[in-house]
């Protein structure tokens, strides 16, 4: 069985070699966007879901003989320092080998799991009949309980990744919730042609946050929340909203989401992914992330500080992404000047501000050196607020983390 298998697999690579060689990774860039990366056409079917032979990815089958839901670590790391995966890593083997020897044999101590990205889809088999009656499962990771137990038991802190409002599944499947076009009526779609929901919309919140909670009901330690804005790309002019009222503020929409996520997961570690800009400017940046929105609702606020993504002349720098000391250190020290005026002002929650930090090339060659300027730069701030390295290839530079 496992040489017929072996042929079939030498066959869908051989039938995909030329798109392997002849296709361009794309990732999102935008001033304080992640970059997500998107598989290439026509490849997705033969890397995720066939097969892997020996130690890579198992066959994607279901959750039919996955273990018990877990519990949450007992324990919670003082400061979360995490790497971020995506669910085909997550589904792989070998893959979350090499996760746990990183972060056992360094200072790392977390990771952070896509469970839904921006495609739309959940990566692994929940039983919401939201999900399935969208058909908005793309299983993935085949087993998520007992991948939590497998990353639990060498201590390591799991969170839960989860695109909000960049939702193409349920935009398509529920038109009546999507970010609408002016001129042609129909769903509007950004520049990479993926759909968005109304952030608006209670309906969206409460698909989401169902989600969420069965995330945190399997025992993944935090929840994290991305996309959590207005849509920034595109022909924004030509969006029309079903439910927002296009005169509001959209930072006040966003604050009502951010409370309601809280009040609704009254006992679950949750977190927020801003826009770098966020922790720096006071305005709403177009698409409603005020960083004082989300500080009373969060227990971690996490502004993607990549030094790539920042403006040509910030900080008078040229180049920013050849500043990463400098600038990952101005937007943590604002922000969290920022963080301290709201706790005078007698704010009870007791956030961290954990920054996403670059770990890829992008406007300039991100090494060990490069790596561990941002580091030292959040810990000079305050060493107990931890940090979050992001490669949208999941392949970190281990030299610019400490031994563990």
């Amino acid at each position: 069985m496992r040489k017929i298998l072996f042929i079939i697999f030498l066959g869908a690579l051989t039938a995909g070699a030329f798109l392997f060689l002849n296709t361009t990774y794309t990732f999102r860039v935008g001033v304080g966007a992640a970059n997500e990366p998107e598989k290439p056409a026509g490849v997705s079917g033969i890397i995720g879901k066939l097969i892997t032979i020996g130690e890579e990815q198992q066959a994607v089958i279901g959750s039919k003989n996955d273990i018990e839901n877990q519990q949450p670590l007992a324990e919670k790391p003082t400061a979360v320092k995490a790497v971020y995966s995506t669910a085909w890593s997550a589904g792989s083997a070998k893959k979350i080998d090499y996760f746990i020897d990183l972060i056992k044999t360094t200072e790392l101590n977390a990771i952070v799991i896509d469970i839904k990205d921006y495609s739309g889809y959940v990566a692994y088999d929940i039983g919401d009949p939201l999900v399935n009656k969208y058909k908005a499962k793309d299983i993935k990771i085949p087993k998520i309980n007992s991948l939590i137990k497998k990353l639990h038991d060498q201590g390591i802190y799991v969170i839960a990744r989860i695109a909000v409002f960049q939702d193409p599944i349920l935009a398509k499947n529920r038109p009546d919730l999507a970010v609408q076009s002016k001129s042609t009526g129909t769903t509007w779609f950004d520049r990479k042609n993926l759909a968005w929901t109304d952030p608006a919309s209670l309906e969206v919140w409460d698909y989401n946050l169902a989600i969420a909670k069965d995330a945190a009901n399997r025992g993944f330690d935090e929840i994290n929340f991305d996309y959590i804005r207005f849509p920034s790309d595109g022909d924004i002019a030509d969006m029309v909203f079903p439910v927002y009222d296009m005169t509001s503020p959209k930072h006040f929409t966003m604050r009502k989401f951010f409370e309601y996520t809280r009040n609704s997961l009254p006992e679950t570690p949750i977190s927020a992914d801003l826009f770098g800009l966020a922790g720096i400017v006071n305005d709403d940046l177009g698409i409603g992330q005020v960083l004082e929105d989300a500080l009373p609702y969060f227990d971690a606020v996490s502004p993607m500080a990549y030094p790539s993504h920042y403006a040509a002349n910030f900080m008078g720098f040229k180049n920013p992404a050849e500043h990463p000391y400098e600038v990952v250190r101005n937007t943590m020290a604002t922000a969290m000047a920022r963080l301290h005026k709201l706790e005078e002002q007698g704010m009870e929650n007791k956030p961290k501000l954990r920054l996403w930090l670059q770990d890829f090339n992008m406007g300039a060659t991100y090494d060990a050196v490069m790596v561990r300027k941002e580091i030292q730069a959040v810990e000079e701030i305050d060493p107990t607020a931890g940090w979050m390295l992001w490669n949208p290839n999941n392949v970190y530079t281990k030299g610019a983390l400490l031994p563990g």
